[in-house]
This record gives structure tokens, sequence and C-alpha cells, in this order.
């Protein structure tokens, strides 16, 4: 059954040592000040120069400890979030991801060292954050394996249950005011534009109330196979999806040929 009203919850992608310091400061302060449990997902061991923002914060580690200790949850994003595999994603909305494509026994030990080197550092990896949305039944299965059960991505507007995984939707990448459903908000910090946090603050200011975290979501659904009506909704919602994805790319390449 959708929720009513709607509920909100908050995931920040590609965090890692070099994050940008100046911008990740201005969200971290949306987090404390309304005391928001999103979803941290921390590259573990990053090897993508593009995510080079800043030099590396030596207090990285500690500040993820602190924010999981305040209610965060943290996610394993990836191994070391090199997009190199043409893999065909369970989702399709990159052609290119690190995970989808890759042999069962390579993506296991991604994810077995990836889960290492997190807990290393005095974290507790609970769910699976795929890098560009890229990951197949073999990332399933891996995820299985390594004792991950939970995963952000997906569609629909609950909960629900797909591989022997719990997938929590993940549709938005700006807030957008919902009558019903749960609904997972993207921000990627290292790209966000002042005028996109100031969205976001002012979002929360009307909205607070209303944000979750993977806890309360895990305690108050009992999430089982979307039905005829979800399926629906979830296939036409990631057609959408593809779609504005693939007009992107297109503007982008129009863009990088006027350049030359």
């Amino acid at each position: 059954m959708l929720p009513r009203p709607a509920q909100y919850l908050l995931r920040f992608d590609d965090l890692c040592p070099t994050v940008s310091y100046r911008r990740w400061q201005r969200f971290h302060s949306l987090i404390k000040k309304f005391g928001i449990r999103p979803i941290l997902a921390v590259v573990p061991d990053n090897r993508d120069y593009k995510l080079q923002f800043s030099p590396v914060d030596p207090e990285f580690w500690d500040r993820m400890r602190a924010l999981e200790a305040a209610g965060a949850t943290i996610a394993l994003h990836g191994y070391r979030h090199l997009c190199c595999s043409w893999g065909k994603s369970l989702l399709q909305l990159h052609y290119r991801s690190e995970f989808a494509g890759v042999a069962e026994e390579t993506q296991r030990q991604w994810i077995h060292d990836g889960l290492g080197l997190l807990r290393s550092h005095g974290l507790n990896p609970r769910i699976w954050v795929a890098p560009r949305h890229g990951f197949d039944e073999s990332t399933l299965g891996s995820l299985r394996k390594e004792g991950i059960r939970v995963l952000s991505d997906g569609f629909a507007r609950i909960p629900f249950t797909r591989g022997g995984l719990t997938w929590i939707p993940q549709q938005l990448w700006a807030p957008v005011e919902k009558s019903k459903g749960l609904w997972t908000i993207c921000v990627h910090a290292n790209t966000a534009r002042a005028s996109s946090i100031e969205e976001l603050h002012a979002f929360l200011q009307r909205h607070a109330e209303q944000f979750t975290s993977v806890d309360r979501i895990l305690a108050e659904y009992q999430p089982a196979k979307l039905d005829g009506i979800e399926r629906v909704y979830e296939t036409l919602t990631l057609w959408r999806a593809q779609a504005s994805h693939a007009k992107k790319r297109l503007l982008h390449r129009y863009k990088k040929s006027g350049t030359r």
C-alpha cells in the first residue's frame, strides 16, 4: 500500500576522501540542521579521477563514522568506480558500468574487498548502490553471498523484493513534491550547483517531517513482489528515465561536436 502522505529518503552518491569539500560541507549542514538520516553511498577504493574534486580529506572517514552513528546508512557504492564494462544492466540507464557484464567471481571479489575496506574504516555497510545504476543478475547473486540483502534502486513507489534482495526504489534526482509513495532523492554532492543546494534546503523546510531512513523503512514495510499495477508504473517510469538519459547524451554529443 502506498504511504500517504509521501515519504522521502535522501541519498548522497560518490562519497570518497576527495569529495568536493565545499559542496559536501553545505549538504552536511543540512543533514545536521534537519536531523536527516540519509544513505551515504561510499566508494571503498576510488580510482576514478572524475571524483577527485578536493585534496584528500584526512577526516573523511571520521565524518562518515559520525554520520552513521547519528542514524545514516552506509552503502557500498561499487568498488573503484571505474565504469569500463559494456555489459547489459538490469535497469539499462547507461551504456557503461563498473559491474554489469563482469564475471560473477570477479564481481563477488570486488564486493568482498569493498566491504572489507569500508569495515576497516569502522563503517558498517548494509546496502548496495551501483555506480551508474549498473548491475546484473550476477551482481545480485554476489551480494547475497556476501550478506548484503538490500539495494537502493528501481522505479516503483514502494519497497519490493526481486532476485532475493529488497529494493528500496530511487526515482528522483531533485526534490519533487509527491502526494503518496516512497521517494528517494539522489544527490551528487560533487557536481551540485548552489541553486540545487538552496532548492533542497527549501524543500526540507517544507517537508523535513516526511523524510524517513533505511532503518524505518525496513521496520515499517514488509516488501514483497510488485503487483500488476506497480509493475506497470515501474516500467513506464523506467522508460521515461531512459528517454531522459538518452536526450541528455544526445545533447552532450551535440554540444561537444559544436566545440570542435
